[in-house]
């Protein structure tokens, strides 16, 4: 059977003075990515998880994060490794 994989972006809004702890704690959740941030205090994170679970588990701890304000699920997907990694194929032979 195969694993599936689960694929999230967030976009988390912190106090300004907490930013870079909130950064911080972010990048030290497993499978964790804070991709920018504004002064303002808003974060782009994007979240890979194994399960439903997982993910869910991974949000919650955003939201509960010292310093977080919000935490706004911005795009989900889920699917078998074993589609995804068709799909990669699929569209390198493609030539995409």
């Amino acid at each position: 059977m195969s694993q599936e994989v689960h694929i999230s972006s967030l976009v988390v809004h912190s106090t300004p003075a907490r930013l870079p702890g909130v950064e911080q704690a972010i990048a030290r959740i497993p499978g964790a990515r804070v991709y920018g941030s504004s002064p303002m205090g808003k974060l782009v994170v994007t979240l890979d998880a194994d399960s439903s679970q997982d993910m869910l588990a991974k949000v919650s701890a955003i939201q509960l994060t010292d310093g977080v304000l919000s935490a706004a699920l911005v795009y989900q997907f889920a699917d078998s490794e074993e589609a995804m990694n068709e799909m990669v194929q699929e569209e390198a032979s493609n030539g995409h």
